[in-house]
């Protein structure tokens, strides 16, 4: 049978009449003053039944302190059962819970912060690691016979500089040891290297922070491919990616796609010559006289002459 079953719906009533006692357990439980109003009351079964009561508490809004109270069959005396603080229908709740692998956003690392890897994380994938075991049917087999052209000079040159004995004490039987030791001369003895799913989100993170969509992309007079303080990059990203080594560049020591650009190109470092100014501009601010018509006599009429001669002619 269910609890929900078990459950009175109808509240015992010595219980429901229990407020004092449940706003005395609560006060004690919290503080004077804390602890609000009754807003109401829950039936939890048979002669239980929930008090609960306003939380006034800063930080919990819309908290209630819930108050249970009991009462044993056939008796008149109602006892305390337990004191908790509840969230309501409209609390205000923390946000869920995350884990720190999906709450961990980039450059949220610190000084001495350890950032463990998954051993299944996508961005990675084994390297090498030394221990497979040769081929019997490979040239590095124990007992092989070589054939190629550098290992009989590598021996032979073994021999005169006396570094046979180093050269047999750091390989086994099997020649891993030789494996070993080529592989760390060329970086190649990592336990993991990039997957080509890490390579790709990786150069997704950078064409975002330093591509051609940027806007300073778009107002750069040149791309990165053509700037001098662009360094090259090996591997496969060397084809899409460099190093800035500019230090006035925003993108200063930063991996940058050879599409983005800035106003620190190289090529763009020419001072514009500076404009010449106009010659200057004499204003008067004295009237001047300007003839409208010539004179009979071949002079010029001035305004205020011909002005005079028409008021003669009509008076």
């Amino acid at each position: 049978m269910s609890a929900a079953t078990t459950r009175s719906r109808t509240p015992d009533r010595l219980c429901a009449e229990a407020v004092d006692l449940a706003r005395e357990a609560a006060e004690e439980t919290a503080a004077p003053g804390v602890v609000g109003e009754h807003v109401g009351l829950v039936s939890e079964g048979d002669r239980v039944v929930t008090h609960l009561f306003e939380c006034k508490e800063p930080g919990y809004r819309g908290w209630r302190w819930a108050v249970t109270v009991a009462r044993a069959s056939r008796a008149k005396i109602v006892t305390l059962d337990e004191t908790v603080l509840l969230p309501g229908p409209d609390a205000l709740l923390a946000p869920e819970w995350v884990p720190w692998s999906e709450r961990l956003r980039p450059g949220d690392m610190g000084p001495g912060d350890l950032l463990p890897t998954e051993a299944d994380d996508l961005r990675l994938e084994p390297g090498y690691t030394g221990e497979d075991e040769v081929p019997p049917n490979s040239a590095l087999a124990a007992g092989a016979p070589s054939h190629d052209l550098a290992e009989r000079v590598d021996a032979e040159d073994a021999e005169l500089t006396d570094r046979a004995e180093a050269v047999s004490a750091g390989a086994d039987s099997t020649g891993r040891g030789q494996i070993a030791a080529l592989a760390e001369e060329m970086g190649m003895a990592r336990p993991r290297v990039l997957s080509r799913y890490g390579l790709h989100a990786a150069a997704d993170r950078w064409e975002e922070a330093f591509g051609a969509k940027t806007p300073m992309a778009q107002a750069a007079p040149a791309s990165c491919v053509t700037c001098a303080f662009l360094m090259p990059v090996g591997g496969s990203l060397g084809q899409a990616f460099g190093v800035c080594a500019n230090e006035f560049s925003p993108a200063d020591g930063r991996v940058v796609s050879l599409a983005y650009g800035c106003g620190g190109h190289s090529e763009a470092a020419i001072m514009p010559k500076p404009p010449v100014p106009s010659a200057p501009v004499l204003d008067s601010v004295t009237a001047d006289a300007f003839p409208l018509r010539p004179a009979r006599d071949g002079g010029s009429v001035s305004p205020d002459t011909d002005e005079a001669s028409a008021d003669l002619g009509h008076s």
